[in-house]
C-alpha cells in the first residue's frame, strides 16, 4: 500500500516537471471559439417550440403526401386500429383471444371488489371493464396495456368523493359526483395529450410513485378486514391507526368466524397460485383465473350452506344489463362542479401516470415504440365516453396487463374479446354472483395489492439515491398514516423539492489533470489527478440561470479561497487564473451574465485573471450579446481546458 502511494507521488511530480518544461519548448495551436451566425429569431422561436413540445416529429409521416394520403394518416393517428388492423390474421387472434379470456377470468372478480373499493354498487366495476376497453382498443397504441379499475384509483376516487359526499346517506348524488369527476379525468388526460404537455407527469419521481403506490396497497389491504373479519361497523378514515383500533374494538363482538374462515382458505389458495405462477412462467394461467375459481366456490358452498343465515355477508343483488346512458347524471352546473372537476383531476393525473408507466415498460420489453401523447388522448378519450355510460375513472392495471403479456396478446384485440366476455357476463351472468361472500372479494384484493410493495425498488432507490429514498418514505408514510390525499400530496412536493434542490443547488467541481494526458476531470473521482501551479480549473455542472446564478458565483469564489488557504499554509504561491470549464452549461440568462460579471470584479480586485472554457453555442451567443467578451478579453475564452491552461501556464512566473 505505501508503496503504490510513493510511485503515485512520483507519477504526480513527473507529470508536473514535464509539463512545465513542455510548456516552454513550444509554441501551442489555439483553435478559436466559434460564434455562431445570428439565427433569426422566428427560427429560433420556432426551433424552440418544436424541441419542446413536437420533440418526435408527429407530421414528419404527412410531409410530400397527397391530400388523401394525408386524411388517410390522421385517422390512423387517431386510430391506430386502422393501420395494424391492416396486417391483422387468424394466428394473431388466436393469442389475442387466449389473453381476453384469461384476463376476463381476471377482471370479473376484481372489478366487483375494486367497486366496493370506490364505494360503488358491483355492477359499476363490471360496467367499466366493458366501455373503456374497446374505446381504447380502437385509440391506444399499445399491444398489451389491459384496461379497467385498478385498486388504487379505485380507492383515491372512493377517499375524495367521500370527502364531499357520504355514499350511505346520499348514494345518487354520490354517483352523480363520480360520473362528474370520471368525466373531467377524461378531459385532463385528452387535455395533456392534444397540448403534448405529457412531461408534466414525469415531475412524479419514480420514487415518490413507488412509495405511493406502495402505502396505498397496505392502505387498501386493511379497508378489506372489513369483509374479511365480517366485521359490520368500521371506521370510515383509512389511516392505519383509525383501522387498526376499528378492528380491536370489534373483536369481542364484531368478527364472524364463519367469514374468517371462506376468506383465509381463500387467500391462502390465492397466494399458493401466486406462488406457482411465480415459480413457473409457463403456468401463468394459475394465478390468472385463481380468482374466478375461487369466486365460483365460496359462492357454491354459501349457497348450499345458506351461510348469510349465519352472519356471512353476501354482494347481494347486481344490476343486469349493459351500462345504462348517464350523460344527464354529469353535474355541469352547481356546486358539486368544481368538487368533481378537483377530485377528477387528481384521480386522472394518478391513473395517467400508472397507465404511462406500464405503457412503456411492456412497448421496451417487446421493443415497440410508444407514443406517450396518443396514449393520455386514448385514455382521456374512454374516461369521457365511460362517464356519459355509467363508468368510473378506467386505466391500466398492472396484473392484468402482466397477464395479458404473458398470455400471449398480440395486439388491442385482446381488450375487445375481454370486454364481450364482460358484456356476456352483464347480460346474462350477474345473478349468479349473488351469493358471493365479501369475504372472499377482500381475499382477491388482498392477493392483488400485494403485489403493488415493491420492496427491491426501494431497496434499490436507498442505494442510489438517498433523497430519492426519502421521497419513497415520506410519500409511503404519508398514505399509511394520514390518508392517500396527504400522501400524494407529500409525493409531489418532495418530487417538486428535488427538482428546486438541484437546479438551485447545482453540483461544481475542481479538475486536475490525469498523468500523461491533456485531459482534466474531477480531483475527487481522480485523487490520482495533478492540480495545476498557480491555476484553478473549476467545472459548473448545470445550465446558469437566474435561480443558481447567484450560488454558483458564490461557490466558485469560495473554491478559490479554500485553495489560496491551503496554498499559503504550504508556503506555494498564489492561484492567478482561475478557469470555469462550461462544457456542462447549457443555457446562460441575463441573471446568468450578472453574476459572471460580478464574479469577474471580484477576481481583479484579488488579482486573479477569469479565464472561460468551451462555451457552447447558446451560452457564447449570449455572452457575446452581453458584450461580455471584450469584458474578459477575448483570448481568455478557449476551446478545451488543456488549451486555457497551456495559454495561461506560459503566462506564470518562472517560480510558479
Amino acid at each position: 500500500m505505501g508503496h503504490s502511494s510513493v510511485e503515485a507521488e512520483e507519477t504526480k511530480e513527473m507529470d508536473i516537471r514535464s509539463f512545465s518544461s513542455s510548456r516552454h519548448n513550444q509554441t501551442p495551436y489555439i483553435h478559436k471559439v466559434g460564434v455562431p451566425p445570428k439565427q433569426d429569431i422566428f427560427k429560433e422561436l420556432k426551433t424552440t417550440v418544436k424541441e419542446t413540445f413536437f420533440a418526435d416529429d408527429p407530421l414528419r409521416c404527412f410531409k410530400d403526401q397527397p391530400r388523401s394520403r394525408k386524411f388517410v394518416l390522421g385517422l390512423q393517428a387517431i386510430f391506430p386500429i386502422l393501420e395494424w388492423g391492416r396486417s391483422y390474421n387468424f394466428a394473431k387472434f388466436r393469442g389475442d383471444l387466449i389473453a381476453g379470456l384469461t384476463i376476463a377470468s381476471l377482471c370479473i372478480p376484481q372489478d366487483i371488489g375494486y367497486s366496493k373499493l370506490a364505494n360503488l354498487a358491483p355492477q359499476y366495476g363490471l360496467y367499466s371493464s366493458f366501455v373503456p376497453p374497446l374505446v381504447y382498443a380502437f385509440m391506444g397504441s399499445s399491444r398489451d396495456i389491459a384496461i379497467g379499475p385498478v385498486a388504487v384509483v379505485s380507492l383515491l376516487l372512493g377517499t375524495l368523493l367521500r370527502n364531499e359526499i357520504d355514499p350511505t346517506t346520499n348514494p345518487h348524488e354520490y354517483l352523480r359526483l363520480a360520473f362528474t369527476a370520471t368525466f373531467f379525468a377524461g378531459i385532463t388526460q385528452a387535455t395533456l395529450g392534444i397540448l403534448r404537455l405529457g412531461f408534466l407527469i414525469d415531475f412524479l419521481s419514480h420514487a415518490a410513485v413507488v412509495g405511493f403506490m406502495g402505502g396505498a396497497a397496505i392502505t387498501i389491504a386493511l379497508q378489506q378486514l372489513k369483509g374479511f373479519l365480517g366485521i359490520k361497523k368500521f371506521t370510515k378514515k383509512t389511516d392505519i391507526i383509525s383501522v387498526m383500533k376499528s378492528v380491536w374494538h370489534s373483536a369481542n363482538h364484531g368478527w364472524n368466524w364463519q367469514t374468517i374462515l371462506i376468506g383465509a382458505t381463500f387467500l391462502t389458495f390465492l397466494l399458493f397460485a401466486k406462488y406457482i405462477g411465480k415459480k413457473n412462467k409457463r403456468l401463468f394461467w394459475v394465478p390468472a383465473i385463481a380468482p374466478l375459481i375461487s369466486v365460483i366456490l365460496s359462492t357454491f358452498f354459501v349457497y348450499i350452506t345458506h351461510a348469510e343465515k349465519k352472519g356471512v355477508a353476501i354482494v347481494g343483488h347486481i344490476e343486469k344489463g349493459i351500462n345504462p346512458p348517464s350523460v344527464k347524471e354529469i353535474y355541469f352546473t352547481g356546486d358539486y362542479l368544481l368538487k368533481g372537476l378537483r377530485t377528477g383531476i387528481v384521480a386522472g393525473m394518478i391513473a395517467l401516470t400508472e397507465a404511462v408507466a406500464i405503457g412503456r415498460t411492456f412497448a421496451s420489453m417487446k421493443d415497440y415504440q410508444l407514443d406517450g401523447n396518443k396514449e393520455m388522448v386514448a385514455l382521456g378519450a374512454m374516461n369521457i365516453v365511460g362517464s356519459m355510460t355509467s363508468c368510473y375513472v378506467a386505466t391500466g392495471s398492472f396484473s392484468r396487463s402482466a397477464v395479458n403479456y404473458m398470455a400471449g396478446c398480440q395486439t388491442a384485440v385482446s381488450n375487445i374479446v375481454m370486454s364481450v366476455v364482460v358484456f356476456l357476463t352483464l347480460e346474462f351472468i350477474t345473478p349468479l354472483f349473488k351469493y358471493t361472500p365479501n369475504a372472499i372479494l377482500a381475499a382477491i384484493i388482498i392477493s392483488a395489492v400485494l403485489g403493488l410493495i415493491d420492496y427491491e425498488a426501494a431497496i434499490l432507490i436507498w442505494k442510489i439515491d438517498k433523497f430519492d429514498f426519502v421521497a419513497c418514505m415520506g410519500a409511503f408514510f404519508g398514505v399509511v398514516f394520514a390518508s392517500v390525499e396527504i400522501g400524494l400530496l407529500i409525493a409531489v412536493t418532495i418530487s417538486f423539492a428535488k427538482i428546486l434542490l438541484q437546479v438551485t443547488r447545482p453540483r461544481t467541481a475542481t479538475l486536475g489533470r490525469i498523468p500523461r494526458t491533456n485531459v482534466y476531470r474531477n480531483i475527487q473521482q481522480y485523487p490520482e489527478a495533478t492540480k495545476v501551479p498557480g491555476v484553478l480549473i473549476v467545472r459548473v455542472d448545470s445550465a446558469i440561470y437566474f435561480s443558481n446564478s447567484n450560488y454558483i458565483k458564490e461557490r466558485i469564489l469560495r473554491w478559490l479561497t479554500d485553495e489560496e488557504e491551503q496554498l499559503k499554509a504550504a508556503g506555494l504561491p498564489k492561484i492567478q487564473f482561475l478557469i470555469v470549464e462550461m462544457s456542462p452549461v447549457t443555457d446562460i440568462d441575463t441573471s446568468g451574465i450578472h453574476a459572471l460579471e460580478e464574479l469577474l470584479r471580484s477576481l481583479k480586485k484579488r488579482g486573479v485573471q477569469l479565464v472561460l472554457s468551451n462555451p457552447g453555442r447558446v451560452v457564447i451567443d449570449k455572452l457575446h450579446a452581453s458584450n461580455f467578451p471584450s469584458q474578459i478579453g477575448e483570448d481568455k475564452i478557449f476551446l478545451t481546458v488543456a488549451d486555457a491552461v497551456l495559454t495561461c501556464s506560459l503566462k506564470l512566473p518562472e517560480e510558479v
